[in-house]
């Protein structure tokens, strides 16, 4: 229970709160804005030259060897905030955002298939450290404007900002968001993407206008396509699982394999460019989200066409899997959005639903199942795709979450609530896995 002293102090705490996130929110706007920006023009620096994909494990040498030598506790990433909003000690190394967006830089510049919201994150949190410091927060304090920091990179990242905020609460503990600080991250998360927006950063949008015409129809009907939406779900989670599995498992074989740090990207950049020629498609480089080439399978691709990809979320998660495991910077969840839409594109041509309808699902399911972050991903399907389809896109990213078992992408996390058939102990993932 809070003490007199406490309460007493919460006004003066909420007002300081609330001064220092805005411009730490614009702050980290302003960034994800810039970041945005030279992501577009690296990914379409090596659409003109392809022959960039050749030099990926000397880009991943470098980064490796730039935070070899300078990272120190950077190289946590993401598990890193997680870490300091749990335990504030440390804080967050101010060096953290720069690192972060030249090695994401470096990864697509040169093909490798990771994502953005590793980078995003990383930005508003060591933003959000660097003011903590300048100000001096009280170790109390600064967990609040940390998980501002990671509301305000997500949101202006993706366009999202109500999913941003509710991830920041989300993300720190499984299954008990923590909300007191909820409305110190949904202004982070609004101010970050109205900033980001007003520079004039654009988002991908996608359209499924066959979704409002499945969901028309008898009762019947709708009853046996909500059916099909939670068998698929079950399989959105199943494949978080091993997505989540596959990273670490190789993460760690890699390790093993490759003691020094510094080596481990020049093999799996060298991996990935071996699967470019075993797939002879360049469609799983990059984030996978647009292509000059018409004919490719792309995120966008997955929403505008009914045709039916089989195999293309399998080929996506082999080249991601690869790619972060090694070391590569950028982090996971724009690829998975790109599995995830793949796996809804195929499932439909299996199951006789719409493919638009289960892209848009198994986009924000597999995620869902991952992160452990359900109702942040719901909130994100409805702010992307529409309030009409509220309801598959909470069935398929609750039921995603419950069968995508005891792990997750993000190994900090605490475990607030336990998963039916949850054996492990542990108060984070990491300690659950080191104790099998």
């Amino acid at each position: 229970m809070p003490t007199h002293h406490q309460i007493r102090r919460l006004p003066r705490l909420s007002l300081k709160l609330i001064g220092l996130t805005l411009p730490m929110a614009a702050a980290a706007g302003t960034a994800c804005a810039f970041f945005l920006w030279s992501l577009e023009a690296v990914t379409s620096l090596r659409f003109d030259h392809p022959w960039l994909l050749y030099f990926l494990p000397v880009a991943g040498v470098l980064v490796a060897w730039i935070y070899h030598r300078y990272g120190g506790p950077s190289e946590g990433g993401n598990n890193l905030i997680l870490d300091r909003i749990h335990d504030p000690g440390g804080g967050v190394p101010r060096r953290m955002a720069p690192l972060v967006l030249l090695g994401t830089l470096a990864t697509h510049l040169c093909g490798g298939s990771a994502g953005r919201e590793g980078t995003a994150v990383q930005m508003g949190g060591s933003i959000a450290g660097a003011v903590a410091r300048h100000f001096r927060l009280e170790a109390g304090e600064l967990p609040i404007l940390l998980m501002a920091g990671v509301a305000a990179g997500f949101g202006a990242v993706f366009g999202t900002p109500l999913a941003g905020a509710v991830f920041a609460v989300e993300v720190a503990v499984i299954g008990r968001p923590k909300l007191m600080a909820l409305p110190v991250c949904l202004l982070a998360a609004y101010l970050g993407d109205w900033t980001c927006r007003a520079w004039g950063a654009g988002h991908t949008h996608y359209h499924i206008q066959e979704v409002a015409e499945a969901a028309q129809g008898a009762f019947s009907a709708r009853a046996l396509l909500l059916g099909k939406i939670a068998l698929a779900a079950v399989l959105f989670g199943i494949t978080g699982l091993l997505f989540s599995e596959s990273c670490h498992r190789l993460s760690a074989a890699l390790k093993r394999w490759i003691p020094h740090p510094v080596l481990r990207p020049a093999a799996g950049g060298a991996a990935v460019i071996s699967l470019f020629f075993l797939t002879g498609s360049a469609d799983y480089l990059g984030l996978g989200v647009w292509s000059p080439d018409p004919e490719a399978v792309t995120l966008v691709s997955l929403f505008g066409s009914p045709e039916i990809h089989s195999w293309s979320w399998a080929w996506k998660f082999v080249f991601t899997a690869v790619t972060v495991s090694s070391g590569f910077k950028g982090g996971e969840v724009t690829p998975m959005f790109f599995i995830g839409a793949a796996l809804g594109n195929a499932l439909a041509g299996v199951m006789g639903a719409p493919p638009g309808l289960f892209a848009a699902l198994g986009f924000v399911a597999v995620f869902a199942g991952a992160s452990n972050t359900p109702l942040a991903c719901t909130l994100m399907g409805i702010e992307l795709f529409g309030f009409a389809y509220a309801l598959p896109i909470a069935l398929a990213c609750f039921t995603a979450f419950l069968c995508s078992g005891h792990t997750g992408i993000y190994l900090s996390q605490r475990i607030g609530f336990r998963k039916p058939g949850w054996k492990k102990s542990g108060d984070s993932l990491r300690e659950a896995r080191e104790r099998k």
